[in-house]
């Protein structure tokens, strides 16, 4: 591949990115804004559920890891420091609800490599899958606007929440796919 179209191609994935930070997706505002269902993927979408990598390269379905129950996944970088400030939370609400809801973490191609990653989750390991997102499909189909990007979706696939930042809460965020799973 040319310079030129792996270029284009980072353009085209990582946009919405670069769009988030300069209109200020990650300000006090955006709390409100993600109460409403307007960041990212819409309250109720059912988002396709693309095959990406795992972090050795082998082909993985968002799929395998999230039909027929709810689950939360988030849009993390091991750079992202609103993803480090929401780690602890995260956790915590795994720990609480693993088994009832599925976590993984998706690894976007900015800035860090699989092998990046790898090294970092041996020491800070999360407990719960992640997958590694190289060409920005799952970016795409949940129209994620940057890292720290949560999406929960309940046990029919469809979307009950959609925060990004620091400030949200990981456990209210899980509550709305199981209340709506139920």
């Amino acid at each position: 591949m040319k310079t030129d179209d792996r270029f284009k191609m980072f353009l085209g994935v990582f946009t919405p990115f670069v769009a988030a930070v300069l209109v200020g997706a990650f300000t006090p505002a955006s709390a409100f804004t993600q109460q409403r269902g307007e960041l990212g993927i819409a309250l109720g979408e059912q988002p396709e559920l693309v095959t990406i990598e795992d972090l050795d390269g082998n082909e993985a379905s968002l799929a395998q890891y999230v039909e027929g129950r709810p689950a939360l996944i988030e849009f993390w970088a091991r750079w992202c420091e609103l993803c480090e400030a929401l780690h602890p939370q995260m956790m915590e609400t795994y720990a609480r609800y693993e088994g009832r809801v599925e976590f993984v973490a998706v690894a976007v191609a900015v800035a860090q490599s699989q092998r990046s990653v790898r090294r970092y989750l041996e020491d800070s390991p999360m407990g719960f899958p992640t997958l590694w997102d190289d060409g920005g499909r799952a970016v795409r189909a949940f129209l994620a606007p940057g890292t720290s990007y949560i999406v929960v979706l309940n046990a029919e696939g469809k979307v009950t929440y959609t925060g990004s930042g620091a400030g949200q809460d990981i456990e209210a965020a899980v509550l709305t796919g199981l209340e709506a799973s139920e």
